[in-house]
């Protein structure tokens, strides 16, 4: 949608600048510094029009160049930036693995020792029964 609104501004000013160029059709003296020249101002208008749009086109080139060498570099930051984060991902995995291998020893010796506490209570009331 944008491009579009682009291509109508573009046609618009070309269509204003072709108007006023047709208008002025008498002949000026142009001073290039090393010569004079008379030439039509239609001409003057029409090639100065065409050389400020590509200039303006020339730098927004190199504008576009530059940004999408930016996005390249930036882009191979975040790749390596991502391989490190899935490294640090997988170590804490497998550092939470550990820790519930841990807890589950932790566990099954407490269960082993709540049984063994049973017991020994269970054997003290049968003795003194």
């Amino acid at each position: 949608m944008k491009s579009q609104g682009l291509l109508i501004s573009a046609f618009a000013f070309a269509v204003v600048i072709a108007v006023f160029a047709v208008i002025n059709v008498e002949t000026v003296e142009v001073n290039f510094l090393f010569a004079k020249t008379s030439t039509p101002l239609i001409l003057v208008i029409l090639v100065s029009t065409l050389l400020g749009g590509l200039t303006v086109g020339l730098f927004g080139m190199l504008r576009i160049f530059r940004l999408q060498r930016t996005v390249k570099t930036l882009e191979k930051g975040s790749k390596d930036q991502s391989a490190d984060q899935q490294q640090s991902i997988a170590e804490g995995h497998e550092r939470l693995e550990n820790l519930d291998e841990d807890d589950v020893d932790a566990q099954e010796s407490s269960n082993q020792s709540s049984k063994a506490l049973d017991n020994s209570n269970e054997q003290s009331e049968l003795d003194k029964g």
